[in-house]
């Protein structure tokens, strides 16, 4: 458990954590999605930390608990945590802009449903502007069809949202990539494919120990 006493009180839920030398900020526990693979259904966090939220932090009281650590010795700093990142876009927005004027390399981690999330703002432009470096998507299907089943937004039409929202990430100058879970419901060579002529990377999950007892 993270505490960090900020304006005379303690927020003492996990904002941060360390995990392959970088660090991941916990900014929410909601998502616009129900993956059925994803480690919310089964498990109360990662590597050992509780990301429960019992309220989500400000940008003052990220910014706070960010100060006093050595950013320098991690390779990156991640939003992701237990839950989309982009659901709480100007705190995103505000702690990359802190971070990146330390010179601190930045990515987002997200399932690609910004706009939809945001309706009105051009997300990808505001996340260039704030400095973003990279940002990984989760794609997880190769079809509409799948993604409906498997991801279960709340949205309609999130899949081809995200496949936009790919498009525009590479066509802004965004080091852009898609990942999937490895469970046998996804085609990866298919999704492969789909990345490529995204002009994406491509990446595989690993399904976390506690889904794979369920699913």
């Amino acid at each position: 458990m993270v505490i960090r006493n900020v304006r005379n009180f303690a927020f003492m839920d996990t904002i941060y954590y360390e995990a392959h030398k970088n660090l991941y900020i916990n900014l929410t526990n909601r998502c616009s999605s129900d993956c059925v693979f994803c480690i919310r259904n089964f498990a109360d966090g990662v590597y050992g930390y509780d990301l429960r939220l019992s309220r989500e932090p400000t940008t003052e009281e990220v910014i706070e608990a960010l100060e006093e650590l050595n950013l320098s010795k991690y390779r990156e700093i991640v939003f992701t945590g237990l839950g989309e990142p982009t659901l709480r876009f100007d705190v995103v927005l505000a702690v990359t802009r802190w971070l990146k004027s330390r010179n601190i390399r930045v990515r987002l981690d997200t399932n690609g449903q910004a706009a939809l999330i945001n309706p009105g703002r051009d997300v990808v432009l505001e996340l260039k502007a704030a400095g973003i470096d990279s940002i990984s998507v989760s794609l997880n299907a190769e079809s509409e069809e799948k993604y409906n089943k498997l991801c279960r937004p709340t949205h309609e039409n999130a899949y081809s949202a995200v496949l936009d929202f790919v498009k525009e990430a590479r066509k802004a100058g965004i080091s852009i990539r898609v990942t999937v879970v490895n469970v046998p419901e996804i085609d990866l060579e298919k999704c492969k494919k789909l990345a490529d002529e995204l002009g994406s990377g491509f990446h595989i999950r690993t399904l976390s120990e506690a889904a794979s007892k369920e699913i």
